[in-house]
């Protein structure tokens, strides 16, 4: 593990020094010709970031695979290394904060799932902080844990994601916790699933709320609706967005189920598009992670009704 350890820090600093020239360049948003393995734009922040991934493992690492946003799976071996290069493009292209080097290590496997992830590195594009996290070690190296102990829905700070969701459902499915929030918490679109969830655990927010899945799931009419706003593709958090910061929530304590409130450990890890994507909620701790559940269910059930 510890080599391991190695490998994917230093790849997620080598990542980070090859981008962080692009962020906030109005270079790095031209589109590429083809869409990522995802299905999302590919812009050509991330062509660099995907430059990279390659040849470096291939120099320092050629025994471990990745599987990538835009390159999906590429090489065998004994690991493989589960890679974002940016969560949060598009924060990225804006000069913004809230971008991410997220890289999750898991055994090389055709099924291997979420709960096998043995190692979770989140690295903050702009500052270089780091989130690095072993299972059953807790967080290795990275901020203190501050866990907020906060369970109220009026004082919650908390956020949730738009990008490639259609924006009338998904505000029905969140309305009361935004309501509930608006003037004693707050509630914020960051851009980056990776960036969202390690706020938890430095204690800057309560709670991340994400349903996209479980609307296209149960709502009629919901997928056509997400693959409209998606150019024909549903796109949802796939594993290459979770799989690291999951661990690292994990680790650190705090919760984080899918938004029927069921474990993730059991979800494909290897691949994207509708059958990998997941819902998700994580929250600091199990009172208010319940209450959030419970608002959730009623905001499906308002959904239906008007669908």
């Amino acid at each position: 593990m510890p080599a391991t350890r190695e490998v994917v820090r230093e790849l997620a600093f080598a990542l980070r020094e090859r981008v962080l020239p692009l962020c906030g360049s109005h270079a790095g948003r031209a589109h590429a010709d083809a869409l990522a393995e995802g299905g999302d734009v590919t812009f050509k922040i991330d062509e660099e970031a995907e430059a990279l991934l390659e040849p470096w493992l291939a120099e320092r690492a050629p025994d471990v695979a990745f599987y990538s946003e835009d390159r999906g799976l590429v090489g065998d071996g004994g690991e493989v290394l589960v890679v974002d290069p940016i969560d949060g493009t598009r924060p990225a292209m804006a000069g913004l904060e809230s971008c991410c080097v997220s890289i999750a290590a898991a055994p090389m496997r055709d099924d291997a799932t979420m709960g096998e992830v043995t190692l979770g590195c989140v690295l903050e594009i702009p500052s270089g902080a780091i989130f690095l996290a072993e299972r059953g070690s807790g967080i290795v190296e990275g901020p203190p844990v501050r866990l907020s102990a906060n369970a109220r829905l009026d004082r919650m700070f908390w956020t949730y994601g738009f990008r490639g969701r259609p924006a009338r459902p998904t505000a029905e499915v969140l309305a009361e916790l935004v309501d509930a929030s608006s003037v004693g918490g707050a509630a914020f679109d960051l851009g980056s699933a990776a960036f969202d969830m390690t706020r938890i655990v430095t204690g800057q927010l309560d709670c991340y709320v994400e349903p996209g899945p479980r609307l296209v799931e149960e709502v009629p009419g919901m997928e056509e609706d997400f693959r409209r706003v998606g150019g024909g593709e549903l796109l949802n958090n796939s594993p290459y967005d979770l799989a690291a910061s999951v661990l690292i929530l994990e680790e650190a304590g705090a919760i984080v189920t899918d938004a029927c409130g069921r474990p993730l450990d059991d979800r494909r890890l290897l691949g994207s598009g509708g059958d990998y994507q997941m819902s998700v909620v994580a929250s600091a701790n199990q009172e208010l992670h319940d209450k959030v559940l419970a608002e959730i269910d009623k905001g499906i059930g308002r959904l239906r009704s008007r669908s």
